[in-house]
């Protein structure tokens, strides 16, 4: 797809959010449940079921899926299709690309053996080499822009809430 099918493609959306902002609003949901014994919890994804549980550092054999593994791959999936876009949406040709994303978890934190260790993932990085003979400058663009639009990455600057219930 070059940018002017990507912008053919786009522009009656771009104008229906425009003229009637309610019709942007997409209301993504998952659901999952404790249908595996252990401490786990099994999600339904597209390709499914998924059954996470702990990370070796926390007492898993590395069986199941880590959520915080899972956290990252959503990431990298959201970030390498909107980096694809933008690029193409700026005529830049990537030839091929090798993403990978990071981030550190210190197990002291979810464990309460710290309260000083963070919950959680830091210094989380995603890592995008291209091919692509674009100069310094459009990467820097390509980079800032891939950020600004990536769900995913936004989505993590807001804390989620939790709600636990009876059903």
């Amino acid at each position: 797809m070059d940018a002017a099918a990507l912008r053919e493609l786009q522009a009656p959306l771009k104008q229906k959010y425009k003229d009637d902002p309610a019709t942007a609003m997409a209301h993504l949901h998952a659901e999952g449940d404790f249908r595996d014994g252990g401490i786990t919890a099994t999600v339904d994804t597209w390709s499914g079921p998924q059954r996470a549980g702990f990370h070796e550092t926390t007492g898993g054999d590395g069986s199941d899926a880590c959520s915080g593994d899972m956290l990252l791959q959503a990431l990298l999936g959201c970030s390498g299709v909107t980096l694809r876009s933008v690029a193409t949406a700026m005529g830049i040709e990537v030839r091929s690309a090798k993403l990978s994303a990071t981030g550190t978890m210190d197990a002291r934190g979810t464990l309460g053996v710290s309260r000083e260790a963070p919950v959680g993932m830091t210094g989380i990085e995603v890592v995008m080499e291209l091919d692509t003979d674009a100069d310094d400058a459009k990467l820097v663009k390509l980079a800032e822009l891939t950020e600004r639009y990536c769900v995913v990455a936004q989505t993590l600057a807001e804390k989620p809430t939790m709600t636990v219930r009876r059903a």
